[in-house]
């Protein structure tokens, strides 16, 4: 069992370094090819590159969250949770909510894959995805902290602080989906917002 448990965790790191890596060149590399490349290398790009990375982004996610689930349900049920690794399980499952139900749906649309809207499709997309960027960071550190720095939670119920985190982690998945990019709009923007979105958590969590 403990093999099981050790490829397991060997997996979900191979899955999520997968994921996050198509997560990152999305929003660093791709998207700022696709506002200057020229038309036919825009119309190739969309045709062969996007659909490819596409696929190894959704299954990597995929893949992700049910390893994840797994060691959530099995190792975590031996050792015991806290309130660090209930955030970073929330923000991981959010994450892969949105590739699955929003970001892969609305691409699908936005490269000509299937009919709609495409420029409002396209701009879904990119707000859900800036969004699992911004939740990158702080979902890499509370998975990381729940072994070294997170505390069980007690019996009477988890603490204010826990809630005050997951409403602000809520308020933002709610505006991935009916809101607007905000200081996401750029690279430099969102790389800054998810490190201080990280580090409001940390202190909520920890002081709250």
């Amino acid at each position: 069992m403990e093999e099981i448990h050790f490829i397991a965790r060997w997996g979900h790191l191979l899955f999520g370094i997968t994921w996050l890596g198509m997560l990152y060149y999305f929003n660093f590399v791709q998207g700022g090819y696709f506002k200057s490349a020229s038309p036919e290398g825009l119309a190739d790009a969309k045709a062969k590159l996007a659909p490819s990375a596409l696929w190894w982004f959704r299954w990597g996610a995929m893949f992700t969250f049910l390893t994840g689930l797994y060691l959530l349900g099995t190792i975590g049920a031996t050792l015991g949770q806290n309130e660090f690794i209930i955030v970073g399980a929330i923000l991981g499952t959010l994450m892969f909510l949105n590739v699955w139900f929003v970001i892969w749906p609305a691409q699908q649309i936005a490269l000509g894959m299937k009919e709609g809207d495409g420029p409002a499709a396209g701009a879904k997309a990119l707000l859900a995805s800036r969004t699992n960027t911004l939740f990158s960071a702080p979902m890499a550190y509370f998975m990381l902290a729940s072994a070294h720095k997170g505390a069980q939670y007690s019996a009477e119920g988890l603490s204010a602080g826990l809630w005050a985190a997951l409403a602000i982690v809520v308020a933002l998945e709610v505006n991935a989906l009916i809101g607007k990019q905000g200081p996401m709009a750029s690279v430099n923007g969102v790389i800054a917002s998810s490190i201080a979105l990280t580090a409001i958590l940390a202190v909520i969590i920890r002081f709250v």
